[in-house]
């Protein structure tokens, strides 16, 4: 503006300022004298269930949907924007909507199961996908954890649903007109539905999957109206109107029921879901809503949500970094998804999806270990111990109903990346002092892994080229096993993880085995490039070496990705790199290099290169798990600095809680997970391990509210976006030296406090006595 401009009357002035102060959900300006601080309670309307949806498959900002659902909910529902099947079910750029389904995707890498949907019409009867779609906007959208409303601008209808965890219930509102109908689209790859008018209820089945499933898979539903039906049509195979009939049974089915209605009149759908059987989904309807309005039931998600987030309250000034921490938040509490229901006499039970049978205890489904073992396992050790007692019990069940532990399970095993990781979340839970589960149990399925190679259901559960690696200490480049190298430094890994729970558990001849096999990653270490290197079976190199091929050792990153992946022993690696500055230095590179890459194993430019060429950050790879705890790395070698630049620059330029919000696959809740140990100060770089590694806290301050009641509190003192540099830290006012933190040290409570300036203070954390844990010692 023109310096000679002025304001008009103070009055103006003072609206200015109680708009400010007052309107905590607006856009930070931080060249304002006056920020707004963070309101402290409604904290999952930061939420954005938008964050990441701008994506498809040539360019992920997350692959996410808006999943509208309860905590690790059995159910999640999400409106349909895609044709039936389609992994990208909801695309931000999309301009019509199909129906709102009932979704159990993980991810659309591995796509959904048991998925069936409601859609709203009026006037002409539309029930087939493409005709039925209706025109919406995201500015009559409104979406949050709790509760997903839009407006379906062909039929002048808003149609809206809240969530239990394995129900849901739905409110159309309907103009005038003398043909208004709901569509409930079971879905193809066999579906029954049947109407019962003088119940006001549909009830039915589909069986969709993706596979991992037994050959009686089922997911049975029921919905029940508060209108009488005046209509009522069914259609069969190849969308077959079946008109006047109640039911119908077919490769792909559904119902369609219709009334008149007057302008504004709203038509309500209770609706609920079981694996077990048609009467489990009665029950769980009538347990979870029974004759709870839309309202109330509104108001309990939103309460159940708000209940989590509360236990990281953030103060800070910075309304976009929390819109961003608790769309995060909301992202890390989806999965894995609670696989197990409440029978007539309150007890947990399952559907099994490894035999089919129903069977006492818990289940959990939908997860990538290989993804999540690095952060979102860690964090339910850190804040949800409970829970993760009966995810080990559910993986004790996998084991019992399978034989095996899970890697990447939806619903049942599934054929999808590598690794051993299974052990690292068990070890994680063991030596944080989880309880009330079967060590025993899961440590002789560990063994298993670790020991037997034949039968195996997947190429992705146990050890892919088991034999090899206990022959040689890794799998060959050169005998047909794709991606050796990364197998064989991740099973290194959970060789350590091995050994930390044998070791706790007194298992003396265990612990020294896989101790010393954890050093097998040794064995691909390349010292003429200083980089890992995939091996032959004669014992030489692969050759010709490319340390920027893409996959070929390698998984979705290069031999520059995956040379940090010796989580265990960061000192071993700094010794055979040549000590802390040849170390430090190989790590600048990453960064400081161009996106250069070779992507012609896969024979064309998948994603992952993609998200990382576009990023401005050298060969830094943050949308794809391999390299995202290497920023962390710098402790390791005396430059604590150069973490806590890096860290604040991937959150401030890679996370936002827009619709772009990610710089690649969300997965499971562990780029969020990253986020939200980052903006805490702290990560698990080595999980089975007790300890957390500093970066650079993001808040003034966070109050964490821990399961056992103590609250631990960190506070960064003349924090701001230019203050990112610990100058020094203390532990409940005594000095804090080191450049990492125990986990039961957390535990026990207190108050964490850094102080922050603008220059970093390269004397901090520069001793070898400060650093993190490492296998071997300095």
């Amino acid at each position: 503006m023109k310096k000679d401009i002025k304001v008009v009357t103070s009055v103006l002035i003072g609206l200015v300022i109680i708009f400010m102060i007052t309107s905590c959900k607006q856009e930070n300006d931080s060249n304002s004298n006056n920020p707004v601080k963070v309101q402290l309670t409604d904290l999952v309307d930061y939420a954005n269930p938008l964050m990441g949806t701008d994506s498809d498959f040539s360019l992920s900002n997350g692959n996410t949907y808006p999943a509208i659902a309860l905590p690790w909910g059995m159910n999640f529902w999400t409106p349909q924007t895609a044709k039936m099947g389609d992994g990208w079910a909801y695309k931000y750029d999309d301009k019509t909507i199909r129906g709102i389904k009932q979704t159990h995707q993980p991810s659309p890498w591995i796509n959904d199961y048991a998925a069936f949907s409601l859609m709203a019409v009026t006037g002409k009867m539309k029930y087939k996908e493409e005709e039925r779609a209706s025109y919406f906007s995201h500015k009559a959208e409104e979406a949050k954890p709790y509760h997903y409303k839009t407006y379906l601008a062909d039929y002048d209808v808003v149609a809206e649903m809240a969530p239990t965890e394995r129900a849901a219930i739905f409110r159309f509102t309907f103009p005038e007109n003398e043909q208004s109908y709901i569509i409930l689209d079971a879905f193809d790859e066999g579906s029954m539905v049947k109407i019962i008018p003088e119940e006001r209820k549909i009830i039915g089945y589909c069986r969709n999957n993706s596979g991992g499933v037994p050959d009686n898979f089922h997911n049975y539903f029921v919905a029940v109206f508060d209108k009488d039906f005046k209509w009522k049509h069914t259609w069969g195979d190849k969308w077959k109107l079946n008109e006047n009939s109640t039911a119908s049974e077919g490769e792909h089915v559904g119902a369609i029921i219709g009334f008149e209605t007057e302008t504004g009149e709203q038509v309500h759908v209770k609706i609920a879901s079981s694996f077990i059987s048609p009467e489990q989904a009665e029950l769980n309807l009538e347990r979870e809503i029974g004759n709870q309005s839309f309202e109330q039931v509104k108001s309990s998600a939103k309460a159940a949500w708000e209940k989590e987030f509360q236990r990281l309250l953030v103060e800070d000034d910075n309304i976009d970094n929390v819109r961003t921490f608790y769309s995060c938040l909301y992202r890390l509490l989806l999965f894995p998804r609670k696989f197990y229901e409440l029978d007539k006499d309150d007890k947990v039970v399952h559907y099994s999806p490894y035999n089919g049978q129903v069977l006492p205890g818990y289940m959990f489904t939908d997860n990538g270990f290989w993804d999540t073992f690095r952060a979102v396992f860690p964090f339910f050790n850190l804040m949800y111990p409970e829970l993760n007692s009966q995810i080990m019990q559910g993986l004790v069940n996998t084991y019992n109903e399978s034989g095996w532990l899970p890697e990447w399970a939806s619903p049942g095993h599934r054929g999808c990346m590598i690794g051993s990781n299974s052990a690292s979340l068990i070890a994680d839970a063991y030596v944080k002092g989880v309880k009330d589960f079967d060590a025993e149990k899961l440590f002789e399925a560990v063994l298993k892994n670790a020991n037997v190679e034949e039968g195996r259901p997947e190429e992705s559960v146990g050890r892919e080229g088991l034999d090899y690696y206990n022959e040689l200490g890794y799998v060959p480049y050169d005998v047909g096993i794709k991606e050796n190298a990364a197998r064989s430094l991740e099973y290194a890994y959970a060789d350590f993880a091995i050994a930390q729970m044998a070791d706790k558990m007194g298992k003396t001849k265990e612990a020294e085995r896989f101790y010393k096999q954890s050093k097998n990653y040794e064995k691909l270490y390349d010292s003429e490039s200083k980089l890992m290197r995939g091996k032959n079976e004669d014992g030489t190199f692969q050759s010709p070496f490319n340390p920027l091929k893409w996959g070929d050792a390698f998984t979705e990153g290069n031999s520059l990705h995956y040379s940090w992946s010796v989580f265990h022993d960061v000192q071993g690696l700094i010794n055979l790199m040549g000590g802390d500055q040849e170390f430090t230095q190989m790590l600048d590179t990453v960064f400081t290099m161009p996106p250069q890459f070779d992507d012609s194993y896969y024979g064309f430019t998948i994603h992952e290169i993609r998200e990382m060429q576009i990023a401005n950050m050298g060969n830094y790879a943050h949308g794809n798990q391999p390299i995202q705890h290497l920023i962390y790395l710098y402790n390791y070698a005396g430059q604590s600095w150069k973490a806590q630049e890096k860290v604040r620059e991937v959150m401030k330029k890679l996370y936002s809680s827009a619709s772009d919000g990610y710089c690649g696959d969300e997965d499971n809740g562990q780029t969020s997970a990253w986020y939200v140990f980052s903006a805490l100060g702290f990560y698990p770089v080595t999980p089975a391990t007790t300890q957390y590694v500093f970066g650079s806290p993001l808040f003034d301050k966070v109050t964490m509210t821990l399961q056992n009641g103590n609250k631990f509190t960190l506070e960064a003192k003349s924090n701001s976006d230019q203050n990112m540099y610990i100058q020094s830290a203390s532990l409940d006012n005594q000095p804090f030296e080191t450049t990492w933190i125990d986990h039961n040290k957390i535990q026990q409570g207190g108050k964490l406090t850094f102080d922050m300036g603008s220059t970093p203070n390269k004397k901090w954390g520069e001793k070898p006595a400060a650093r993190p844990f490492s296998l071997t010692k300095q």
